[in-house]
């Protein structure tokens, strides 16, 4: 912390204070405020043509992914307003699959640059410089760069009346993962993996692992489950 910042009282800011900020400065200042986020790339492709022309594979930076449930294990996604053309959300809609691809530290600048607006019929594959990979569970495109990568199934879409974003549920399908990045008991080492963190909508992040504790007991004192270096 600046030392020059120690004695500082609290700034206060009230709902109209929020309400009469400039849009790009409200919308970093609330982004902010939700903690470091997952960092992903979402992979998705469009339908085939009707004369048999393989659709065009699609990335979308995503930081909105989130844990539903393990059993069946289920992840959420907030996509924002279809408003306008969302080709991301619209491949999901028309195909029912994508995957989700953990966002490396080696791949930030090429990652943020898929957030521009593209043309449909452009792959940000090609105009990025990542890699598409397939395998047979899912015809949606992995990032081959990617460390930890999800394939993923819909299993149901929500409009959310409030603000008309949409929430998209999905079932992983598949996970392709390096092996030693996973322990015995199935927590996997993200930090291992160098994937990132996104604050507020541009601001990317390495971690550093505080501690890992065991399940908590009200009789018994958290205990520090120990960590093996890769």
């Amino acid at each position: 912390m600046n030392k020059k910042q120690v004695n500082v009282e609290p700034k206060y800011f009230n709902a109209s204070d929020i309400d009469n900020m400039e849009q790009r400065v409200r919308a970093n200042f609330i982004n902010s405020l939700s903690g470091f986020k997952s960092a992903n790339l979402i992979g998705t492709r469009s339908p085939s043509g009707k004369d048999g022309t393989r659709g065009v594979d699609n990335l979308a930076i995503v930081s909105s992914v989130f844990h539903i449930g393990a059993h069946p294990p289920l992840l959420g996604m907030i996509m924002r307003p279809h408003t306008v053309p969302r080709d991301t959300l619209q491949n999901i809609k028309d195909t029912g699959e994508y995957t989700i691809n953990h966002i490396c530290a080696s791949i930030v600048e090429k990652a943020h640059w898929a957030s521009a607006r593209f043309d449909p019929q452009v792959s940000e594959f090609e105009e990025i410089g990542l890699t598409p990979q397939t395998t047979d569970q899912v015809k949606a495109p992995y990032v081959l760069e990617s460390r930890i990568k999800l394939g993923m199934q819909v299993q149901d879409i929500q409009l959310l009346a409030i603000n008309q974003t949409e929430l998209v549920i999905g079932q992983i399908v598949e996970v392709i993962v390096e092996p030693y990045w996973v322990s015995e008991d199935g927590y996997v080492d993200i930090e291992a993996a160098e994937s990132v963190a996104i604050s507020s909508l541009d601001s990317y992040h390495l971690t550093h692992r505080v501690a890992r504790l065991g399940y908590a007991k009200i009789n018994q004192k958290p205990f520090t489950i120990p960590h093996k270096k890769i």
